[in-house]
């Protein structure tokens, strides 16, 4: 019997109640059903839908308190009445967006995912969570705890600038010391992933004047953020050390730097770890051009042979370092902290609360109970073993599946595998190739310069089964060897 034009799809996993309040709400959304429109009882709808009646009874409770039903007494249960008023329209010429827009962030390349790539089942894709590692029941107590009622009368208030205190207090304890950073409460600022960091950084320190050094290849959203302030983008070449020091001369005569972005822990794309001569370069001559340092620390715990922070050796304060809590929870979760001196953290504070005020409260909270019970660090131990295992299988495959294609030399490991491919082939037609084959990767053209479109590839390592892993470098070989 079809009494309303909703259905029960018992092969998902969402609950029943659930279903039916969500498949209510959209038929209301649609005008499947009417205002003012009287609904079964709860005892013919769950005999027409073929559930318990006390799973009706709460879906109609809930959608009384919401209001979306009315309860009439004697009467029955009725769709609410929402009489929308007439809308005159106004007739005009339409909007030439092209004139009117002064940014258009839309044309930057991003990084290239393969649409759906959750569906393949050897997703090489870098930054996504494992769902057979993280602790959900873990997660979930700990998101209970942040919905009791003494946590939740500080976090659902309006904080503007404020940060959760306690979360502060455990990356302080947990997260810095590792990376040999020592900061007080003041240093330190809770941001939307380091991505929110970067911005920051960028909207506060770089102007039309000013020069900006960058990795190339590099993190391609750096590079936007630079083309975005107006400032001169100036490259930074990449070899076996990291990020190259400009040369003196070379630098003095172009103007030196106001400002340098770089990943020193797990160079992005290439994961090549910088040296320590090198980071001792770099901070030289920052003190000695009196430039600042941005040090996007994205890969973090998870990298499992990164080094010490550059941070951990700035003794003047020129560093501003960004770390992410995302590589370890899960990217949708966007939690991230600055490091950085109070005054440049006062300023970014401020600046944040121009945009979105505080990084979400419930969300901090959260995570710092998740630090608290001792559950972030078993994650971070989990993720390092199952990174370096993956890595390790990669690379062991390389030579015989994978001839021709070169990893960046040295390269000690991490959470995905840079790539260049062989003379002749293209990374478009080997993506082509490999998703016919259920293997999904990420294309490198967005990280390095357009004279070198088509020549990389990436392999990201974070969410792949660790026993698909040697069958899907096997597959990814036989493409290869086709093309």
């Amino acid at each position: 019997m079809q009494i309303l034009p909703i259905a029960i799809d018992r092969t998902r996993p969402e609950p029943l109640q659930k279903q039916l309040r969500q498949a209510m709400v959209s038929a209301i959304h649609d005008g499947r059903i009417q205002p003012g429109q009287q609904l079964p009882s709860s005892r013919v709808l769950a005999q027409g839908l073929g559930v318990g009646r006390n799973t009706v009874t709460a879906a109609y409770d809930e959608l009384i308190a919401r209001g979306y039903l009315q309860a009439r007494a004697r009467r029955g249960i009725f769709v609410a009445q929402k009489p929308v008023p007439p809308v005159k329209a106004i007739q005009g010429v339409s909007v030439d967006w092209a004139r009117h827009l002064r940014l258009r962030p839309s044309r930057f390349e991003d990084i290239r995912k393969p649409l759906a790539w959750q569906a393949y089942p050897f997703p090489f894709i870098n930054g996504q969570v494992d769902p057979a590692l993280f602790p959900l029941p873990a997660w979930r107590a700990c998101s209970r705890d942040m919905m009791g009622r003494a946590a939740l009368d500080w976090w659902a208030a309006d904080r503007a600038v404020e940060d959760d205190p306690m979360l502060i207090e455990e990356i302080r304890r947990q997260i810095l010391p590792q990376r040999g950073i020592f900061a007080r409460a003041e240093e330190i600022l809770i941001t939307l992933g380091a991505q929110e960091g970067l911005y920051l950084a960028a909207r506060l320190l770089a102007g039309p004047d000013s020069r900006i050094g960058v990795e190339r290849p590099g993190y391609p959203d750096a590079q936007f953020l630079v083309a975005m302030t107006g400032s001169t983008c100036v490259d930074l070449p990449v070899d076996n050390e990291g990020a190259r020091v400009p040369d003196a001369a070379c630098a003095r005569e172009a103007g030196g730097l106001d400002l340098a972005v770089l990943t020193p822990g797990a160079q992005c794309p290439t994961m090549i770890t910088m040296s320590a001569a090198r980071r001792t370069r770099w901070l030289e001559r920052a003190q000695k051009d009196d430039f600042l340092i941005v040090e996007d620390d994205y890969e973090g715990e998870v990298g499992f042979a990164s080094a010490r922070a550059l941070k951990a050796q700035d003794a003047a304060g020129r560093v501003i370092y960004l770390g992410t809590l995302s590589k370890v929870l899960a990217p949708g979760v966007r939690m991230g902290f600055m490091v950085a001196p109070a005054a440049f953290v006062r300023e970014a504070r401020w600046l944040r609360r121009i945009m979105h005020r505080s990084a979400p409260l419930n969300n901090q909270r959260t995570t710092a109970i998740f630090l608290a019970e001792g559950h972030y660090q078993t994650l971070v131990r989990r993720l390092r073993s199952a990174h370096a295992e993956r890595w390790h299988q990669v690379n062991a495959q390389l030579t015989r599946d994978l001839p021709g294609f070169l990893p960046p030399a040295p390269c000690h490991g991490g959470s995905s595998i840079w790539l260049e491919l062989p003379d002749g082939m293209a990374n478009t037609d080997l993506l082509q190739g490999a998703l016919a084959q259920g293997v999904a990767f990420e294309l490198g053209d967005a990280f390095t310069a357009p004279g070198n479109a088509g020549r990389f590839i990436r392999l990201g390592l974070s969410c792949i089964p660790t026993q698909s892993v040697g069958e899907g470098v096997r597959r990814l070989g036989q493409v290869a060897t086709r093309l």
